[in-house]
């Protein structure tokens, strides 16, 4: 059985989506998920699923040992970023190479880098008149947005369409790709 640990910043609809696609399952399941943010919605999101949540302080994460002992102790085949705003440490990073995924909200390597993120994202893709936008499912190292691209997908982007409009068809990619991704990463994918 592949275990799997998601970390969420916010509202958990990415970490729900790949909570439930994995639930009945037999051959990986979603273990734990980690929030830094004690008014995250993934907290409930994961709760309803009964899934073991970990709220953490940043001083935990980037100054200490502590999240790090406590992947160790759960030894996950992949953790898995879904809406974390938090920059990966590299100490953890080290200990889990090619282990670490993050979705972004948007092709990269275009819209990417500290700051880069949900609204700020959609509303600088309107911004510059952009014909398309999408989804970017990547590895993660110890730079924002840089890791190297395991999948992209595209929607496109209307001349009349607000950061509102991008933002929902971005979230339709999320929902639709993410949790296959994952079990291709988990070479659980037999398509």
């Amino acid at each position: 059985m592949k275990r799997i640990v998601i970390f969420a910043s916010g509202s958990g609809t990415n970490a729900e989506n790949v909570i439930k696609f994995f639930l009945n399952r037999d051959d990986a399941s979603v273990i734990k998920v980690f929030t830094n943010n004690p008014k995250a919605q993934v907290l409930e999101r994961a709760k309803k699923l009964n899934v073991n949540t970990v709220l953490f302080h940043k001083d935990a994460f980037t100054s200490s040992n502590e999240i790090l002992h406590a992947l160790k102790a759960l030894n996950p085949d992949l953790i898995v970023l879904a809406g974390f705003l938090l920059q990966f440490p590299e100490h953890i990073l080290q200990e889990f190479p090619n282990k670490v995924i993050n979705i972004h909200p948007a092709l990269l390597p275009k819209y990417g880098g500290k700051g880069m993120y949900g609204m700020n994202v959609h509303e600088a893709v309107v911004k510059n008149n952009e014909k398309q936008s999408g989804i970017t499912i990547h590895y993660v190292n110890e730079r924002y947005d840089e890791g190297t691209i395991i999948f992209q997908a595209t929607c496109q982007v209307n001349e009349t369409d607000t950061a509102k409009d991008v933002a929902a068809k971005i979230h339709d990619l999320e929902m639709e790709y993410f949790p296959k991704v994952v079990l291709k990463v988990l070479c659980l994918d037999n398509g």
